[in-house]
């Protein structure tokens, strides 16, 4: 459909305005005779006005809201018994979205977007990448990790601090990060692009005073056999600022187990989202809707978002919607699986449209909710749902959605479906929507994004009642090596603090021993004994999977005693274990901290 813009003066040239298309248009509305053009005029004082949309910036909270003004003039008087279309408004919209109109971009766009293709075919499948970080990738612990997650198969990145080091035992192929996690400005951002999931191996390093063998075979022994000291960073600057550093670098890639809030109402707003109405009055039709803060709107009697409007099919309009601003800085929600909304419903369907681009005319990555008539309940929207719609048809051509480069957001209750379909529940009149959260998720069972290798004995150093005579050497020399297993605890509680889904593992005295002695799993902080490198790295990988092992802190040694050596015919291998058998009795709450407090938790 064209619009002609009839002048006041007889003389002046006809002039054509840009027909915008966003989701609920409905591809037939393209084709409709030119004898159903609306004609510019500018109403008398004796002129019928109509309600317009004016965006204002709400006081209360520094909210966006819509109020209601009538025009005095720039309102399309329609022919053949249409309603009035209000131009004023149609330009405000723009104006609001788009800044300033540029009237030969705006024809120019016009003519290349009608002269595009559309089509409809299933949209493509949207593809995730899931890189797992290692972090002290070059240590005891940490390159056995490496070894295992390259021969499962599974993308790792390294991170590590000496290059050449960590080239000269992994070889070429393997993705390097060079940085270190004791120095905030080496963590690039772009270093955790596509990480998923952390294991962190990194610990201070402690060895012998009077030196060690090139092979470290001293350290290797455990510092039960050689008088120890720090050697480099001190344990404050390694365990616990690196552990702040760390956690600040891989949050938004990894993500938070109760997800991340975009738009919700807790005292004040939170996220960072500025609605506008975006209407049918784009393409001519009279339909209007705002967004409001509703004081008490909300299921516990606090603020809730209420999009509300009145929907007409007139001039062909049927939708209104509201939508955000195009956020400065890109929102990057590749660390989670869909989208939720908290609402109260009205029994009927309504539109959740995501944009990866800042153009005004793009595709919209778009699925279709039901919502329960007067009852508040959570709408999950997985991303892997969400389908290329332009024009109200489904985009042949249009990428992949691309959850780290969200530019807006958009709620729309539309006539229309996609692909000729119409909205089954749409009814003509007034409506309204109370919001009151949106937020990314991750979907359940939440399994751990950041493992971390602690130590067994962090608890016992300040522990009440507790002959140290009886303990580990780093528990006795707590203080001589800088506090080490006090800071140890405390970048545990970081970790704890962070809001990612983690596991924590405390080894007991490590040894160079191979892999497939029997294990004991235990809570609380009590055990000593020893455990093998190489079965610390496994468990590590198999806590990724473990939902039993999520948001759990436990101890892990084996059950050959530190006189008895373990070792393991290489024509006989013990089977491989079965990580989640031990996972599975895990308890949460349970650190050791307990005990601190004067209240030995039960095991």
């Amino acid at each position: 459909m064209e619009y002609c813009f009839t002048p006041a003066s007889p003389s002046s040239r006809p002039s054509t305005a840009a027909l915008l298309h966003p989701q609920g248009f409905s591809s037939s509305y393209t084709r409709r005779s030119h004898s159903s053009a609306l004609h510019l005029k500018v109403p008398s004082h004796q002129s019928k006005q109509f309600i317009q949309l004016t965006h204002t910036r709400d006081q209360h909270k520094g909210a966006s809201r819509f109020v209601y003004s009538r025009p005095s003039k720039g309102t399309i008087i329609a022919k053949s018994g249409r309603q009035a279309w209000d131009f004023s408004r149609f330009f405000r919209t723009l104006y609001f979205f788009n800044g300033p109109p540029n009237p030969v971009e705006f024809i120019r766009s016009l003519i290349e977007k009608l002269a595009s293709p559309t089509a409809s075919e299933p949209s493509k499948e949207m593809k995730t990448s899931s890189i797992v970080l290692v972090t002290g990738a070059t240590g005891g612990v940490g390159r056995r990790v490496v070894d295992i997650l390259r021969k499962k198969g599974l993308p790792v990145r390294a991170l590590v601090r000496n290059k050449e080091k960590a080239r000269t035992m992994f070889g070429p192929d393997v993705d390097l990060i060079v940085a270190d996690i004791t120095k905030d400005d080496t963590l690039a951002p772009e270093y955790f692009k596509g990480v998923r999931r952390v294991i962190n191996a990194v610990s201070v390093i402690v060895g012998p005073k009077e030196g060690d063998t090139p092979d470290r075979a001293k350290y290797s022994q455990g510092i039960k056999f050689f008088e120890p000291e720090i050697k480099g960073d001190s344990p404050e600057k390694v365990e616990y600022i690196g552990i702040q550093n760390l956690i600040s670098a891989i949050k938004n890639s990894v993500g938070l187990q109760d997800g991340k809030l975009l738009f919700g109402f807790r005292g004040n707003l939170s996220g960072k989202l500025v609605w506008g109405a975006l209407d049918d009055v784009v393409m001519g039709g009279v339909s209007e809707s705002t967004f409001q803060v509703d004081p008490t709107g909300n299921e516990y009697g606090g603020p809730s978002g209420l999009f509300k409007g009145v929907v007409s099919t007139a001039n062909n309009g049927g939708f209104t919607s509201i939508r955000t601003k195009n956020f400065s800085v890109p929102e990057d929600l590749s660390a989670y699986d869909g989208i939720e909304l908290r609402l109260k419903g009205d029994g009927r369907r309504y539109k959740l449209i995501l944009r990866t681009s800042a153009d005004w005319d793009t595709v919209g990555y778009t699925a279709s909710f039901d919502t329960v008539k007067e009852q508040w309940h959570t709408i999950k929207i997985p991303f892997s749902s969400l389908r290329p719609v332009f024009r109200a048809r489904t985009a042949v051509d249009a990428p992949p959605f691309d959850p780290s480069n969200i530019i807006s957001l958009q709620l729309m209750y539309s006539k229309f479906e996609y692909d000729g379909k119409l909205n089954p529940t749409f009814v003509e009149g007034p409506f309204q929507l109370p919001l009151s959260s949106i937020r990314a998720y991750i979907n359940e069972p939440i399994t751990p994004r950041f493992v971390h290798v602690s130590s067994a004995g962090v608890t016992r150093p300040d522990r009440p009642g507790l002959d140290l005579s009886k303990q580990p050497p780093a528990v006795r020399l707590n203080k001589e090596l800088g506090f080490i297993l006090t800071y140890k605890l405390k970048g545990e509680d970081l970790i704890r603090e962070s809001g990612i889904p983690y596991a924590i593992i405390r080894p007991c005295a490590l040894t160079e021993e191979p892999a497939g002695a029997d294990l004991i799993f235990d809570q609380g902080d009590n055990i000593t004994g020893k455990i093998s490198r190489e079965e610390v790295a496994r468990i590590c990988i198999a806590a990724l999977e473990s939902p039993h092992a999520c948001g759990k802190t436990f101890e892990v040694k084996s059950t050959v005693p530190f006189s008895e050596p373990y070792t393991v015919d290489p024509s006989n291998p013990p089977p491989e274990k079965d990580y989640d058998v031990y996972f599975k009795t895990l308890k949460d709450g349970i650190t050791g901290k307990e005990a601190l407090e004067g209240s030995l938790a039960p095991i």
